[in-house]
């Protein structure tokens, strides 16, 4: 396990840029067999965290050591899942966000939030039930269905292969791209003060970029998260992930609140978005010294650099359901994994640029998206390969394929040195010398 595990923490602290000496203060150890998957989940689960404890680290000034516990790691990748409100299990996807089967293949759709589902039902024309719903889709084709859904505002993807997302003009854009960017802009001061807390105003909602800002409050940072007033985050996405954090609403529309936003945006050391690509920009988000980190589920380049996205859909469209699944279903992650994954890189991201803006100054802007993190676990991790680990060999049976035995030791035998014969076809004798 150690020897995977590190292979994907060293990568992801090259991304980050940070010491390659520092990666040998990470241990790992607890509960093994978590996260299990087809896709090297948990190596994406522990690198992630590692590199973000050690980011924290390195930025509290104490490099380690670092210990990441299975256990933890994976209680957290699904927290939503574990969270408890007076007793409530939280709802965790609405009726309308699931898998449906279209006239030639699988459409992944996302109506958690009300004016996604109004989209969606006005994309298909459909009245608000699932056997409504479920017809419209079954009677067209899927990627019919994603563009429409796409055109009226929703969030629909049509199921592809590994090999159709690499061949889509937006696969073969992200497989094109880093894991994350990392730009310094210009040589202005930092902004942070000497003394009090880290201030950070987060822009972002659902699971990946409140993760990081959850993060960052629980290192000391003043999080402030802000939401417009018309469309609050979703209660129990607000209990599982603003935990640490303060949260205020503010319609920029309105110039009173636009005037205390920009006075809070001034007073920032931080700024986290989480929106599409693009739909800030009229806010003139840009101050010297600030560091910035955009999330985005697709990238904000190619054919899909403007869209929505969710970790599920990610999934649905980039293989990964596939490869999860079966011929009969697409199939998911054990954990929205995309989502927390990014959500503790992007927060390293934010932890390294503020040790390197320290030392050099300069105003930082980092980038990451769902997508670039999906490349990177279903190509950057090493996979189980069971063919690896088999034998093919003629003998009295016929052509034989079997699994190699684990015993191994240098000098050791590399395999038996005889095939099975026929059953109960040998003399009942010992071997002579």
């Amino acid at each position: 396990m150690d020897n995977t595990v590190r292979t994907g923490t060293e990568l992801l602290w090259s991304a980050l840029g940070g010491d390659p000496a520092l990666v040998d203060r990470v241990a790992y150890g607890g509960v093994s067999g978590l996260l299990a998957a087809r896709l090297p989940v948990m190596d994406l689960a522990r690198a992630t965290v590692a590199v973000c404890s050690l980011a924290a680290a390195e930025h509290a000034g104490a490099p380690g050591p670092v210990r990441v516990d299975d256990g933890a790691v994976a209680t957290a990748f699904v927290s939503e899942r574990h969270l408890r409100v007076d007793g409530r299990a939280p709802v965790s996807f609405a009726p309308l966000s699931r898998s449906w089967r279209a006239a030639d293949g699988w459409v992944r759709t996302h109506a958690n939030y009300p004016h996604h589902k109004a989209a969606l039902l006005r994309a298909l024309g459909a009245a608000d039930s699932v056997d409504a719903v479920a017809a419209a889709i079954g009677g067209r084709k899927a990627v019919e269905v994603e563009t429409a859904v796409y055109g009226a505002g929703g969030l629909a993807v049509a199921l592809r292969t590994p090999e159709e997302w690499a061949a889509h003009e937006q696969g073969r854009q992200v497989a094109a791209r880093p894991l994350l960017t990392r730009e310094r802009l210009d040589e202005a001061a930092p902004r942070r003060r000497s003394g009090g807390p880290l201030r950070v105003l987060d822009l972002t909602r659902v699971i990946a970029g409140p993760v990081a800002t959850r993060t960052l409050a629980l290192l000391g940072a003043d999080v402030l998260r802000i939401d417009p007033p018309v469309s609050p985050e979703l209660p129990d996405q607000h209990a599982d992930t603003d935990v640490g954090k303060r949260t205020a609403a503010l319609d920029l529309n309105r110039p009173s609140d636009r005037r205390t936003f920009d006075e809070l945006l001034d007073a920032a050391d931080v700024l986290v978005t989480g929106y599409r690509p693009g739909a800030l920009n009229r806010f003139g988000l840009h101050r010297p010294g600030l560091v910035t980190a955009r999330l985005s589920a697709w990238g904000d380049y190619g054919p899909w650099g403007g869209r929505r996205g969710f970790d599920s859909l990610v999934q649905v469209a980039s293989g990964i359901a596939v490869t999860e699944g079966s011929p009969e279903r697409p199939g998911a992650l054990p954990a929205q994994a995309l989502d927390h994954g990014t959500g503790y890189l992007l927060a390293a991201a934010v932890l390294r640029s503020l040790t390197e803006q320290g030392r050099d100054g300069g105003t930082r802007l980092v980038r990451l998206a769902l997508a670039q993190t999906g490349h990177w676990l279903t190509h950057a991790l090493p996979r189980y390969e069971p063919e690896r680990y088999l034998a093919e060999a003629d003998g009295p049976l016929g052509r034989l394929r079997y699994a190699r035995s684990p015993v191994a030791y240098e000098g050791g035998p590399a395999d038996w040195s005889r095939p099975p014969g026929r059953q109960g076809g040998d003399e009942p004798a010992w071997l002579t010398a």
